[in-house]
């Protein structure tokens, strides 16, 4: 596929470049500014943008901002997220249109060859990814909400793994479960955080949003 990188740490932003174009991809533009990001994006019209959360000149949020004006001008756009703290408003804020193609990764995760290239392949797919410890923190800081206090500890895992961007086949071979139990536990999961019927994909992106909310 054909990637555009924003990342300002030179090293990290090479080895990006060398492991995808190593692994078959194409690195259409590495830049190290959000402005720099926009233009990219706009001449390329990538497969994906891989995004630091923070960029010059503020090293704030430049990088979040740029990646949501990118897909407020065109829904389509994929964005993989990498950030080196978890900061759960910018988790929930990449979220908050419900249309996927996004993900949200701790830049440790990066270096976890393996897990990143993943990452990688599923939101270019269309998925959601989140980092495990995103979501692990998220679940700590949120269990008091009624909402989230509602569910048992299995719907909790299950919901952690949708949260990670995980199929309803995957959940099933990561908990050991038969798919009718999976699909029980996520139609519970819909009902204890008041979610109504509506498409299946949509309703996934709203449990963990009013998960990330809480």
């Amino acid at each position: 596929m054909r990637i555009v990188i924003a990342e300002d740490l030179l090293l990290l932003r090479e080895g990006m470049v060398r492991l995808l174009t190593d692994t078959g991809h194409t690195v259409v533009a590495a830049v190290d500014s959000a402005d720099a990001l926009i233009a990219a994006v706009t001449e390329h019209r990538p497969d994906l943008s891989i995004v630091d959360v923070r960029l010059p000149p503020g090293f704030r949020d430049e990088g979040l901002r740029a990646a949501l004006h990118l897909r407020a001008a065109d829904p389509s756009t994929r964005v993989l997220i990498v950030s080196q703290y978890v900061e759960r408003a910018y988790a929930a804020e990449l979220l908050a249109d419900g249309g996927g193609s996004v993900g949200y990764l701790l830049k440790d995760r990066v270096t976890a060859l393996d897990d990143f290239l993943d990452a990688v392949e599923r939101v270019a797919a269309g998925g959601t990814v989140m980092d495990p410890e995103v979501v692990r923190q998220l679940f700590t800081r949120n269990s008091r909400n009624h909402g989230i206090g509602g569910l048992t500890p299995r719907e909790r895992e299950v919901l952690g793994l949708m949260a990670q961007g995980l199929s309803n086949s995957a959940i099933c071979a990561a908990l050991v479960l038969a798919p009718v139990s999976v699909e029980k536990h996520i139609t519970n999961i819909f009902a204890k955080l008041d979610l109504p019927p509506a498409d299946d994909a949509h309703r996934r992106v709203r449990a963990v949003l009013t998960y990330l909310n809480a």
